[in-house]
């Protein structure tokens, strides 16, 4: 569906407003991120129920992250597990970010659009998820406390500029500024 559109509104879109010679000039959505910290819960059980959750919402098993040194402060040690990523790409990837546009940003708390600050200058989106919840996977689901996780849309833009409207045009609600 999202990779529909894309080949049929999308690049015709990016080429009129950017003047690419070539359709294999137009920038496209490589892989999409998602990471999440675990670092506060120390229980075995709770690490489980995230690990479940997290494959739940991301459709594929999680890829633990192990703590590259010690801090004291943070009652780390290295090689402890801090955190979870998947990275998704292809069909997985396009579920996810159709998903995720489509029925967990608009049911976020206060939710009002995507601040284009989010981008940075390669023209990548990452945006943070406050409650894992607004998922539709989680509906009815026994869940004990929430957590939240963030998410990078990596994309072959060259410019902060055509990663916004690429994105835009692909359906994500980014703000606009007005100056």
């Amino acid at each position: 569906m999202l990779h529909e559109k894309y080949k049929k509104e999308t690049v015709p879109a990016m080429i009129k407003k950017f003047g690419y010679k070539n359709v294999m000039a137009v920038p496209k959505i490589t892989k999409a991120v998602v990471n999440i910290g675990v670092g506060k819960l120390r229980d075995e059980k709770q690490q489980e129920e995230v690990r479940n959750f997290f494959t739940l919402i991301t459709g594929q098993k999680p890829a633990p992250r192990p703590a590259k040194k010690a801090i004291a402060s943070f009652k780390t040690r290295k090689g402890l597990v801090v955190g979870y990523q998947a990275t998704l790409r292809g069909k997985r990837m396009y579920d996810f970010i159709s998903r995720f546009i489509d029925i967990a940003l608009p049911r976020t708390r206060d939710f009002r659009g995507i601040d284009p600050k989010s981008f940075d200058q390669g023209g990548n989106l990452t945006v943070g998820v406050k409650e894992h919840i607004v998922f539709s996977e989680m509906i009815g689901e026994d869940y004990h406390f929430l957590f939240g996780f963030e998410v990078t849309v990596a994309t072959t833009a060259k410019k902060k500029e055509e990663g916004i409207e690429l994105l835009r045009l692909m359906g994500f609600p980014i703000k606009i500024h007005e100056q």
